[in-house]
């Protein structure tokens, strides 16, 4: 199977790859430095039409494919895996709008987030759970003719800024889905919603991560995604578009990786002599870590070419996300180390970008889903379903 892009899909990566690396390559240790994206990096990113790459054209957005979108993620997280963060969350975020929401949704949401005005999160994760919606302890309690939201979500992406969030929460109604899952979309920042301070990660800085409090936030009930007790649907949903935006951060910190190792073994000399042409340890290490390369990104860009409408069934699909997810992010924490490997104590000091590179890589095995759990999750897809 072959995943050479079309012209198009050339020419959005080529976009994605000038604007990286002549706005915000300037601005990465700041971004680095703050763990904040500085707003004309937001606006260069909406202006290029980057937040909505695979949004439906009638909404505003490119009307593109999902091989562009990883494509150009790639690109954007070569430089700076925390603003690819933010665009991934986004597309998340308006993906799951048009798939789940009815036309008032999409119209009201997509058109701005693929635009950049506002910028959607999604959560679900809370302190007492990671992946089991049975645990939930966020309520949405009806009221008449509103839903009444408290209790607390968990490291939550762009939840600072402005723009819709996708909330899963336990009802309690009188619907007989009361006591399940159920999602909702909220806008931020309304009454009685408020924030931790971010959380200090060891990477992926620019993308912060927040707590999000919520104290009887009022929502009207077509604010509902979906159906009464879907929110394993919607979640099953996430896992099958939420994924494809890691992935591609995940090949951006590994190639980011490898193209400073070789770099560094092109100009660090021993007596003289490159290290890249005098030793042969140093030019398999590379060898190994542009096949690691290859292998993930082939994963990676046959599960986006599934989401193209080539394969339907959700099944298949969430296993193709799991697995190409567990093989993005564990690529891109060998590669590093493997890239530790040729600059030696180089790469642990952080006036190289590499010491940066790894707390990048290392973050992404734990986050949309855990390695290990996706890992049980597509063997029992594959073998108990």
């Amino acid at each position: 199977m072959d995943y050479n892009l079309t012209t198009e899909e050339e020419l959005i990566k080529k976009v994605a790859k000038e604007f990286s690396e002549s706005v915000i390559a300037p601005l990465q240790e700041e971004i680095h430095a703050n763990n904040e994206v500085p707003g004309e990096v937001l606006e260069g990113m909406a202006e290029l039409g980057l937040f909505g790459i695979n949004a439906p054209e009638d909404l505003g957005g490119g009307g593109a494919s999902f091989v562009s979108f990883v494509s150009a993620i790639e690109e954007i997280a070569v430089v700076s895996a925390g603003v690819g963060m933010i665009m991934s969350v986004n597309n998340m975020g308006h993906t799951l709008i048009n798939f789940l929401g009815n036309d008032e949704q999409r119209k009201k949401y997509i058109p701005k987030l693929v635009a950049g005005e506002e910028l959607a999160s999604f959560a679900f994760t809370e302190p007492s759970t990671g992946s089991d919606p049975k645990q939930l302890q966020v309520t949405a309690v009806e009221d008449g003719d509103f839903f009444v939201l408290n209790g607390t979500k968990r490291f939550i992406t762009n939840s600072n800024l402005k723009g819709p969030m996708i909330i899963v929460a336990k009802e309690e109604s009188s619907s007989p889905m009361s006591g399940k899952a159920t999602a909702f979309v909220i806008d931020k920042h309304c009454e009685g919603y408020s924030l931790s301070e971010p959380w200090d990660k060891v990477g992926v800085h620019g993308g912060p991560l927040f707590d999000v409090y919520l104290k009887d936030v009022r929502i009207p009930k077509e604010n509902m995604l979906g159906d009464s007790g879907n929110g394993m649907y919607v979640l099953k949903m996430t896992m099958v578009f939420a994924k494809v935006g890691v992935c591609g951060i995940c090949l951006g910190v590994a190639r980011a990786a490898y193209e400073e190792a070789v770099a560094y073994a092109k100009e660090k000399t021993h007596r003289g002599e490159a290290i890249i042409k005098k030793f042969e340890h140093v030019r398999m290490a590379l060898t190994e870590m542009e096949m690691i390369y290859n292998r993930a990104k082939w994963v990676t860009y046959h599960y986006a070419w599934a989401l193209d409408g080539n394969i339907g069934d959700p099944f298949v699909l969430a296993k193709l996300a799991a697995q190409a997810k567990v093989e993005a992010s564990e690529a891109a924490v060998d590669i590093v180390r493997k890239a530790m490997g040729v600059l030696g104590s180089y790469g642990c000091v952080s006036d190289y970008k590499l010491s940066r590179l790894w707390g990048d890589a290392i973050v992404g095995p734990q986050v949309e889903g855990c390695a290990a759990t996706l890992k049980v999750m597509a063997g029992n897809i594959s073998y108990l379903a």
